[in-house]
């Protein structure tokens, strides 16, 4: 099992190994003891379903990114509601949260994280992650997200605010989506 970055989170410096197909990464999140693992695509893990984020593309080469400080930006995402599907929420979740229209998606693959102590310790968690291709309408806030960013995507590792941990599954997400 690989032990989350010795970092503070936040901005990533230098490069980190993505992560590998069921890896088990620790984490300490939400007061407890995480273990998460990236998945790939071609199997959805077990676990209760817990949304979809999508890394968001204009046409001319932006990486969509969203906050609320203007600092901490990050990918646009969220639960799902009733029964959506996997990329109903991404879609509900990119117009929501950014003011985007998602023109097509690809499923690059699924996080799922395991609580093993603290307050939610057996709680089992499963998120998909997107590389979608996005038109951007007027930035009309609506939601819980005050401020839409628009950075060239290969430099996301200087924009995208990684909460501390996750930076192998970042790298992961990105390399599938061919950003790396």
């Amino acid at each position: 099992m690989r032990a989350g970055p010795k970092k503070c989170e936040g901005i990533l410096t230098e490069r980190v190994p993505p992560a590998r197909d069921g890896e088990e990464i620790a984490i300490r999140a939400s007061g407890g003891d995480w273990i998460v693992a990236w998945h790939p695509a071609s199997a959805v893990p077990e676990g209760t379903p817990h949304g979809a984020a999508g890394i968001c593309l204009t046409p001319d080469g932006g990486l969509v990114l969203i906050g609320n400080d203007r600092k901490r930006w990050g990918l646009p995402g969220g639960r799902p509601e009733k029964q959506e599907s996997w990329e109903q929420t991404l879609h509900r979740e990119v117009l929501e949260e950014a003011c985007a229209t998602v023109i097509q998606a690809r499923l690059l693959g699924f996080t799922r994280g395991k609580c093993v102590s603290g307050p939610e310790a057996g709680l089992v968690l499963v998120r998909s992650l997107w590389r979608a291709e996005v038109e951007l309408a007027v930035w009309k806030p609506q939601f819980e997200i005050a401020y839409r960013n628009v950075v060239p995507a290969k430099t996301w590792p200087v924009h995208l605010w990684i909460e501390h941990g996750f930076a192998a599954i970042y790298w992961r997400a990105f390399t599938e989506a061919g950003l790396v």
